[in-house]
C-alpha cells in the first residue's frame, strides 16, 4: 500500500459508552472493544461491547479485540455481540482466515501482527490476501502466558514500513503511540490508520488532555 497521509484514528480499550462518546467527539474513526485475554489491559464484559457497538454512529467503527482463534467460536461472538470489525489478536494462519471469511462475508477482518523479526513478515503476506486490514502491535505471542496488545511499547518502525509497503491491503499502526511521537510514527512508516490505547490514558481511564493532544498531532502532521 501506499502511505497515508491522513491517518484514521482508531482509539482503543474503550471502557464504556461515555469514554466512546468522548472518543467520537474527538474524531476517532473507530473504537477497539476489548474481550477476554490471555493478559493486558481494557478488557470489559459482553454486555457493554454489545452496547457500545450498538450505539456508534454512522461513519465509526467498532472493532471487536479476540483472542479466540476457532473459526466456530470467532463466528459466534461476533453474532451475539453484534460488532462490524473483528481484530484477531492472536494468529489464526491462512486456513482459518479462509474459513472464518467464508462464514462472515460481510464482517470486516483485520488480523494483527505483533511485530518481532522476520517472522512477522512472513505472517503479514500470508495474511493479507485474506483479510481487509493488518495492525501491527508490540505484543509476543510466544511467551507462556501471551501478550497480544496493550503493551505500551513501541516496535521496529522501519519493519513496520516495509510490512505497509508490500501489504496489499491497508495497515494500522499500533504500539506504544502518544502526542509526542505520533508524527515521526506517520512520517516513518505512512500508515492507513493509528490504533492508541494507553497513550490517551491516566489510571486506565481515557483522558481528554490526552486525546485532544494526540488528535490535534495527528492533526499537525497533515
Amino acid at each position: 500500500m501506499e502511505p497515508s497521509p491522513w491517518p484514521r484514528v482508531k482509539i482503543c480499550c474503550i471502557a464504556s459508552r461515555d469514554e466512546a462518546a468522548l472518543a467520537v467527539r474527538h474524531g476517532a474513526s473507530a473504537v477497539g472493544l476489548v474481550s477476554a485475554m490471555p493478559s493486558g489491559p481494557g478488557v470489559i464484559d459482553d454486555a457493554t461491547i454489545a452496547a457500545v457497538a450498538a450505539g456508534m454512529p454512522p461513519g465509526v467503527s467498532a472493532f471487536l479485540l479476540t483472542s479466540r482463534v476457532e473459526v466456530e467460536s470467532l463466528v459466534e461472538q461476533q453474532r451475539r455481540l453484534g460488532v462490524g470489525t473483528l481484530q484477531l489478536c492472536d494468529w489464526l494462519g491462512p486456513e482459518r482466515l479462509r474459513a472464518l471469511r467464508e462464514a462472515l462475508p460481510a464482517v470486516k477482518l483485520v488480523q494483527v501482527i505483533h511485530v518481532r523479526g522476520d517472522v512477522s513478515l512472513r505472517e503479514a503476506a500470508a495474511a493479507a490476501p485474506l483479510v481487509d486490514a493488518l495492525l501491527l502491535d508490540s505484543g509476543n505471542p510466544d511467551l507462556a502466558v501471551k501478550e497480544l496488545g496493550g503493551t505500551g511499547r513501541r516496535h521496529d518502525w522501519a519493519l513496520s514500513r516495509r510490512i505497509r509497503e508490500e501489504s496489499p491491503v491497508p495497515l494500522f499502526l499500533a504500539g506504544g503511540l502518544s502526542a509526542a511521537n505520533v508524527r515521526r510514527a506517520i512520517e516513518e512508516v505512512g500508515p492507513y490508520g493509528l490504533d492508541v490505547c494507553s497513550g490517551v490514558r491516566t489510571n486506565g481511564a481515557l483522558d481528554e488532555t490526552h486525546l485532544s493532544a494526540f488528535m490535534n498531532a495527528v492533526r499537525g502532521s497533515f
